[in-house]
């Protein structure tokens, strides 16, 4: 893991203006904050994207505070989600304010900063998300448009022997069977590179999966696809009756904020 990121400085000039004196402010108002997105992936993998935006990790607590700061600069600023998106823009250039996921079961916390890395972004040093919050953040990406295995496969080529598994594998929870399969497809992926997968987190996992096949399925008719994608299971929700894993209390999200998040995802296509 290096501590900066060269090609950083191939950005344009007046979006790394935008970028710079953004991290300066939240510096200076004091709000902790976090880097994330494809500066923090490349900083672990060394895989360079040159982005339009910048994407900043905050707590919800500190959500306003952040929108505050950045208004003060003369910047317009957008709640575009309210459960876990807002935005900042300059001109074509814009920073995504982000304090949970789409399907709302990411919420950044306190964790999230105990576990964060220290690196420097256009000189200011600043802490990274963690590569086990960018793991889990994207292993649940897998819309039809985008998915983010790639990314996970090498992120786990990139750190797997810096990782904390167990802490890992603790954020992960019940939905340890999306880890599992990220794993399996690694070593599809790097069969030359499988042995850096600890074995014990391999067994641990499989076990669960053992337990899981000897025992009833659930009798209701649940979908969890939904947390992966937010379109491509909307028919099962909707039309086959199966209940959606995102609602309350089975999920964290309400109607409302599966509604806007529908409906955000229908106007981009």
């Amino acid at each position: 893991m290096s501590s900066h990121i060269p090609s950083l400085d191939d950005l344009d000039p007046k979006t790394k203006e935008f970028y710079t004196k953004a991290l300066k402010t939240l510096k200076g108002a004091g709000i902790p904050f976090l880097v994330g997105g494809a500066y923090g992936f490349e900083h672990y993998t060394g895989i360079a994207r040159h982005t339009k935006d910048l994407d900043i990790f905050v707590r919800p607590s500190d959500r306003d505070r952040v929108f505050e700061a950045f208004a003060a600069t003369g910047w317009r600023t957008e709640l575009s989600l309210a459960y876990w998106l807002g935005k900042v823009f300059f001109e074509e250039d814009f920073i995504d304010v982000i304090f949970n996921s789409p399907n709302a079961n990411d919420q950044v916390d306190e964790i999230w900063f105990e576990h964060a890395v220290e690196a420097e972004v256009f000189g200011i040093p600043v802490k990274l998300c963690s590569p086990e919050e960018m793991i889990r953040s994207k292993a649940f990406i897998m819309e039809r448009h985008r998915w983010d295995g790639a990314d996970v496969a090498h992120l786990f080529r990139a750190c797997a022997d810096q990782l904390n598994w167990s802490y890992l594998l603790e954020r992960f929870g019940s939905h340890w069977r999306i880890l599992l399969t990220h794993l399996i497809l690694f070593g599809f992926i790097y069969p030359s590179e499988r042995e850096r997968i600890p074995a014990w987190i391999m067994q641990d996992l499989l076990h669960h999966l053992h337990n899981e096949m000897i025992t009833a399925p659930p009798s209701d008719p649940l979908c969890q696809g939904t947390l992966l994608s937010g379109s491509q299971y909307l028919v099962d929700v909707e039309c086959w009756g199966y209940q959606d894993a995102r609602l309350r209390p089975q999920g964290s999200m309400t109607a409302a904020e599966i509604a806007q998040w529908t409906a955000a995802i229908k106007k981009n296509k």
